[in-house]
């Protein structure tokens, strides 16, 4: 069965890729890209940009989510439940503040640095719960990223940046033109990363006893398994905003579908991934035409519909 539900992902990727090039504001149908250079100019400016960015954005964000899950070891955390995310704003908010003039690299490493020293902390939590409650996990997770955004919108809130803490906290690919997405391919490479180690990421989920009686440098690859989700939380951040449920629903929809191998499974995580977030980004542009609706709030809505589906629906068996 994996053959063909890889196949019909990728097909299905390459559709919903094409369309999202052509809805938008401005009417283009394919035929006038052969005959005038606006046509050509917006496709290179804006079209082409934002696709590719919402596509960089879903993949990567579901390649995070499945790494979070392997260091926590439990299917119910991602970077946006377990305090990377807030993390991550909380981090672009203290440079806005004490570097304003700072280049945007500057200030995304500094919020890489905090997305990472937030999931650290969150990890050093759920090791001190039980193992016989993994409910619990999520829950913390919770309540952690809570009281991070919490102290954000705090912050913001004495430092007049509320309205710069709310483009960080709901995604949204309205603002992406060539220029103004391209650090959302250094996440890319963080994804392929993940891709190259995804087998020492799967004895890493078997804990740290297993993992070291198997010969892996637990510590080393926890340390890089952190890097990786917190470059690309930072990253999503810092260019587009959270876009929730995607690091979450995805991995356990590949689970049910191909089981719980992370070197087949995880090229189907990203294409899953940024095909959800294609929908969803072309669905916010459609329903209140020519205004958009953000990405996050459609995927919010979407990914708790499919999260409870994954609750209640019967996992099937796999040979």
């Amino acid at each position: 069965m994996s053959l063909p539900v890889r196949s019909a992902t990728l097909l299905a990727l390459l559709a919903l890729a094409a369309a999202s090039l052509f809805v938008g504001v401005i009417d283009m149908a394919p035929s006038q890209l052969l005959r005038g250079s606006e046509a050509l100019k917006l496709m290179a400016v804006s079209r082409l940009p934002r696709t590719l960015a919402v596509v960089l954005t879903g993949a990567t964000l579901a390649v995070a989510g499945v790494i979070m899950q392997m260091l926590a070891r439990n299917r119910f955390v991602e970077p946006t439940t377990a305090g990377t995310g807030q993390s991550a704003a909380l981090g672009i908010l203290l440079a806005t503040l004490y570097a304003p003039g700072a280049p945007l690299v500057v200030k995304m490493g500094f919020a890489s640095l905090t997305a990472l020293l937030g999931s650290g902390i969150f990890l050093l939590i759920v090791r001190r719960l039980p193992v016989t409650q993994p409910l619990l996990v999520p829950l913390v997770g919770l309540v952690y990223g809570a009281i991070i955004g919490a102290g954000v919108t705090f912050l913001a809130y004495r430092t007049d940046l509320l309205q710069y803490v709310s483009i960080w906290l709901n995604g949204e690919f309205s603002g992406v033109i060539a220029g103004r997405y391209e650090f959302l391919f250094v996440s890319g490479i963080a994804a392929v990363i993940a891709y190259l180690a995804a087998d020492r990421f799967s004895i890493l989920g078997l804990g740290r006893d297993a993992s070291i009686s198997l010969g892996l440098n637990y510590n080393q690859m926890l340390l890089l398994g952190l890097v990786v989700v917190s470059v690309i939380t930072a990253l999503t951040v810092v260019n587009i905003g959270m876009i929730p449920f995607v690091g979450l629903v995805v991995p356990n929809i590949a689970s049910r579908l191909l089981g719980d191998n992370l070197r087949s499974s995880l090229p189907f995580v990203a294409a899953s991934g940024a095909g959800l977030v294609l929908v969803c980004d072309i669905v916010g542009r459609i329903v209140r035409h020519p205004y958009e609706i953000p990405v996050g709030t459609v995927f919010g809505v979407v990914g708790a519909v499919i999260f409870l589906w994954l609750l209640y629906a019967k996992r099937p068996s796999h040979g």
